[in-house]
């Protein structure tokens, strides 16, 4: 770990303050902290915002909820109304990580974490997000837990993020205050693809800060609910994931929200899939067609070719059981 100063946010100001001169901001630390450790982050100042006031979970006016950026995993995951509303998104909690980090991580450091990838990791391989023009050694090295969706010739990393995979699915927004003051950025805008520039992970202006994690008002009665399909069931990050959200009246899908995890570089929108859902009465026919076409576009690597089919498989079977018809 390379030497840096340390100071704590008393309040948003001295936040905001410490964070326009470069600071870098820690909450709970389970991210930073590792990385720090590993050299791949030296950040020469860090922030600690763990004492600001964005720690509860409301209402908004429109009948959304809105989450603040502090709340720890585990609380959002235990909130009776969070639950009641949106079980995928406490279901993509629970699923995350362990109880230990999930008492520790934030909600606002969760979407903000970084790749698992091992050359990411390994300051001695070759990462394009790690080091701009290096390479990426993913490519043609081990990439079975690669990205198939939303890759570039710079990056196939995929985002880790559990709960960000419900919150694509939700049309969620994303609430910062900067030194510019406040704005709101669509979820599916905040995070980045790599393109030609895989080290911007995040639609973040220099020293903003996330407030909140806001999900709008859905039509009820809404079913929803997340799967994880990963190598073993503790501990361990989604090689494919399907969050799912239905609004099912008069035995007609009303509204359809889809989205993937583990196979894309950011959570991957099933855009196609809803649309071919909305309208139609549920059935195991309309579940096998619209869970085709998850994987349009995929480009697979040479070790990771089976998330294809896998995606494919866990998107109808989260179809399934959220419809009703497993």
């Amino acid at each position: 770990m390379f030497p840096f100063s340390y100071t704590k946010a008393a309040d948003l100001d001295a936040a905001l303050d410490a964070g326009r001169r470069g600071g870098r901001y820690i909450a709970g630390g389970t991210t930073l902290v590792d990385l720090m450790r590993e050299t791949v982050e030296r950040p020469g100042t860090v922030v600690d915002i763990s004492a600001l006031p964005l720690r509860e979970i409301t209402t908004t006016p429109r009948g959304g909820v809105r989450i603040g950026a502090l709340v720890s995993m585990s609380d959002a995951a235990a909130d009776r109304a969070l639950r009641a509303r949106f079980p995928v998104v406490t279901e993509a909690l629970e699923l995350s990580a362990s109880p230990q980090l999930r008492n520790m991580a934030s909600i606002g450091g969760n979407i903000m974490q970084r790749t698992r990838c091992t050359y990411f990791r390994d300051v001695s391989a070759a990462c394009n997000k790690r080091r701009p023009g290096s390479g990426c050694a993913a490519r043609d090295g081990v990439n079975r837990t690669h990205a198939i969706l939303g890759t570039s010739e710079h990056c196939v990393a995929t985002h880790p993020s559990d709960v960000a995979v419900a919150f694509a699915a939700l049309d969620a927004s994303v609430r910062l205050l900067g030194p510019d003051g406040e704005r709101e950025v669509a979820f599916g805008d905040f995070l980045l693809r790599p393109g030609n520039a895989p080290d911007r992970e995040q639609a973040l202006k220099p020293g903003e800060l996330i407030t909140a994690v806001e999900i709008p008002a859905h039509p009820q009665p809404s079913r929803s609910g997340y799967l994880k399909v990963r190598d073993r069931q503790s501990y361990e990050f989604a090689l494919t994931s399907a969050a799912v959200a239905l609004h099912i009246t008069g035995g007609v899908i009303r509204g359809a929200k889809v989205a993937a995890g583990g196979v894309g570089t950011v959570p991957w929108k099933l855009s196609t899939v809803e649309q071919h859902l909305v309208g139609k009465r549920p059935s195991d026919r309309l579940w096998s067609e619209a869970a085709a076409r998850a994987a349009d576009g995929a480009q697979p690597l040479t070790h990771n070719e089976f998330k294809v089919e896998l995606l494919k498989r866990t998107v109808e079977r989260q179809l399934r059981v959220v419809g009703g018809t497993r």
